[in-house]
């Protein structure tokens, strides 16, 4: 057999790496458990036009580093990724631009208008949050469309008060264009350390998005549970 360059394709117990394998299970669980952040990012471009995938520029237009910056990006408004495409690389160097930065894997906090040496292995790919984000995440899924009855998890990174729109719909149809959508409002005040839950306007609460929230202060680890019905609710750290 051979693929469309012609090149032979490896017998299949070549192609077997149980290392590789791991790692790829690892970014498709993330991949799933992000599809919340993702869904609500992509509703975001249908509305505004920004894209997912953004040039730090669309961010960062005074700052002539992140401007000239052309090998990371940000993906949706809280995440700045940093692919590594260097064969056997042991180091990556990250730019991050102004405010602080917190290392998706390690928690560590950095402040930015630096660039930093980042140090990576197969198996890391440099993800940092921005202070004053609010991450959602879904639970692992094998499929899309998969049914699960577990709590999402809402990551806050406080440093600055933040927003975020949680947007869901049907997923199959356009009934979202006549108002069968919900949107989840999440406004954090960083004064009084405190995330507010409301119905953003224009949408109505689905059977399916009555939810189970477990709220985490990502700085401390400390978390509360929630639960969201439509009626606003204020979860105070």
């Amino acid at each position: 057999m051979k693929n469309y360059d012609g090149a032979a394709i490896p017998d299949a117990s070549q192609l077997h790496n149980p290392e590789v394998e791991r790692i790829c299970r690892k970014y498709l669980e993330l991949r799933y458990r992000m599809l919340l952040y993702l869904y609500s990012a992509v509703r975001e471009c249908t509305v505004t036009g920004i894209p997912v995938m953004r040039a730090l520029w669309l961010h960062f237009p005074g700052d002539p580093q992140a401007v000239a910056r052309g090998d990371e990006y940000m993906w949706g408004p809280a995440l700045l990724v940093a692919p590594v495409i260097e064969k056997d690389a042991s180091a990556r160097r990250v730019y991050l631009p102004q405010g602080a930065w917190h290392d998706f894997w390690t928690g560590e906090r950095l402040e930015g208008v630096r660039e930093i040496s980042r140090p990576v292995d197969l198996e890391t790919m440099p993800v940092y949050v921005r202070a004053g984000s609010i991450l959602p995440l879904g639970p692992v899924k094998q499929f899309v469309s998969e049914k699960s009855g577990q709590p999402y998890s809402v990551a806050i990174y406080p440093g600055t008060d933040a927003s975020f729109l949680l947007y869901g719909d049907d997923g199959v149809s356009f009934n979202y264009r006549t108002g069968e959508w919900t949107g989840i409002q999440m406004n954090w005040r960083e004064s009084g350390q405190v995330l507010i839950f409301r119905l953003a306007e224009g949408s109505r609460m689905l059977p399916s998005s009555r939810r189970e929230f477990e709220v985490k202060l990502a700085t401390s680890g400390s978390s509360r549970t929630v639960h969201f019905d439509g009626k606003q609710v204020e979860v105070k750290f």
